[in-house]
């Protein structure tokens, strides 16, 4: 382990996309994706990034293959909840053998605009990923390649049809979200004999040429804006995408840009100001995020996303659940405890500068009540992480774990995207004794 309101415009987006290959390259938001991010500042330990040339541990993405033989071993024996935890999945009705893909050519987020006058049309992304994913997990735990085939294939029934995403500034949650989630589908199954190498290689292109490119543009330019102006879930997703992409395609660079941006760039996706504040004193063991402020939907989204940052890096031997003193521990039990546990928690405020030359001011003096107690499949991860890996007290992420108590995923929890924002099913993917 290593130590440790939306403003854009047509040209400024089609040109990121028609020379993304520039885009990412050399040095971005001042930082150079190849150098070693080894260093000290104050207290804080940063984690250092590998050489370009340094392999890429092909393990799982979120799973390894010591987490599938533990939920084989346990579900054999009939132990809950983990028992709980694959009924859940395999009650899914995109995790069926009958599950058919609908791609399309031009996957829109942000239609209906000046940017894109056709209809949105992504929920068929989120629903086909999301089926993808659940389709490889019924054939990693039970071993029956008839669920392997029907994943390839809307796989594979992406990468031949979609050629490009497109709308307004949201374009960038489609790339980061659906990014992420297309390229672990596609990392559980790189293992498939039954996919061919030919097919395999077509999808890494796809997700290089659709989904990387539009990430990397996003987090190069911010649509224009200046680097605090989008939300950090903005940024976390496209981390998480760039990430990803990177551990699909053997690609160090891309996995070290995510790593060092992370810790050192300039938008609201850096650790230290996506969880902006820890406090001290008798709030010890609390962190407030930067969209603490905003609403508790996004909050909880911030939560979820860097659970799955966190468990991609910690497989490729980065620490980011320890990163800071635990810093998003601390940021676990401060939306817990305010949307689990339903209890008063500090806030500290936050002045937060947005628009193309951030002229315009945004002041938050208390946590929103918008969205309180949102729930989403995202507490499984960092609780047992903290609590069993790394002997931690965690106890209104604890708490958080019972409200799902067994997380499912995409189509259980509503039929719109937010539903869909994160793979879920931790129950039975992240429990341990």
């Amino acid at each position: 382990m290593k130590r440790l309101t939306i403003h854009t415009t047509v040209s400024l987006m089609m040109g990121c996309l028609l020379y993304a290959a520039a885009c990412s390259k050399g040095t971005v938001n001042n930082i150079d994706p190849g150098i070693d991010t080894t260093s000290n500042q104050g207290v804080m330990q940063y984690i250092d990034t590998l050489s370009p040339t340094t392999p890429i541990k092909h393990v799982g993405g979120l799973h390894t293959a010591e987490d599938f033989a533990r939920i084989k071993t346990k579900i054999n024996a009939g132990a809950e909840p983990w028992v709980s935890g694959w009924n859940k999945l395999t009650a899914n009705s995109r995790a069926q053998l009958s599950y058919m893909p609908n791609p399309v050519v031009k996957l829109v987020r942000g239609g209906n605009s000046r940017e894109e006058p056709d209809p949105d049309n992504y929920s068929r992304a989120f629903n086909d990923v999301a089926a993808a994913y659940q389709l490889a997990l019924r054939w990693k735990i039970s071993g029956d390649d008839a669920y392997a085939d029907k994943a390839v294939q809307i796989l594979n029934a992406w990468a031949a049809t979609c050629e490009r995403i497109s709308g307004d500034s949201n374009t960038a949650l489609a790339g980061g979200i659906y990014g992420y989630q297309f390229a672990l589908a596609g990392e559980l199954l790189r293992d498939y004999e039954g996919w061919t190498a030919e097919d395999f290689a077509a999808y890494k292109q796809w997700m290089v040429d659709v989904f990387y490119t539009l990430n990397m543009a996003f987090l190069n330019t911010h649509w224009g804006t200046c680097d605090s102006h989008y939300w950090a879930n903005w940024d976390l997703c496209n981390l998480a995408s760039v990430m990803a992409i990177g551990i699909l395609t053997d690609n160090r660079s891309m996995y070290n840009y995510a790593v060092h941006y992370l810790q050192q760039g300039r938008g609201n996706g850096n650790l230290t100001k996506a969880i902006n504040h820890v406090f001290t004193g008798a709030d010890t063991g609390l962190a407030q995020l930067q969209e603490s402020g905003r609403d508790q939907g996004h909050s909880t989204l911030v939560i979820a996303l860097l659970a799955t940052i966190c468990q991609l890096t910690w497989n490729q031997g980065d620490d980011f659940y320890g990163f800071d003193d635990n810093r998003f521990l601390k940021a676990c039990e401060y939306t817990a405890k305010y949307n689990v546990a339903r209890l008063s928690v500090p806030f500290h405020e936050y002045t937060r500068l947005w628009a193309a030359n951030c002229s315009q001011v945004e002041i938050h003096t208390q946590i929103s009540e918008q969205g309180r107690g949102s729930a989403r499949p995202m507490w499984s991860a960092p609780y047992f992480h903290y609590t069993k890996v790394k002997g931690k007290t965690a106890t209104y992420t604890g708490m958080g774990v019972q409200t799902t108590l067994p997380e499912g995923g995409g189509g259980d929890y509503g039929p719109n995207s937010g539903g869909f924002d994160q793979l879920g099913f931790g129950t039975l993917m992240f429990t341990l004794d």
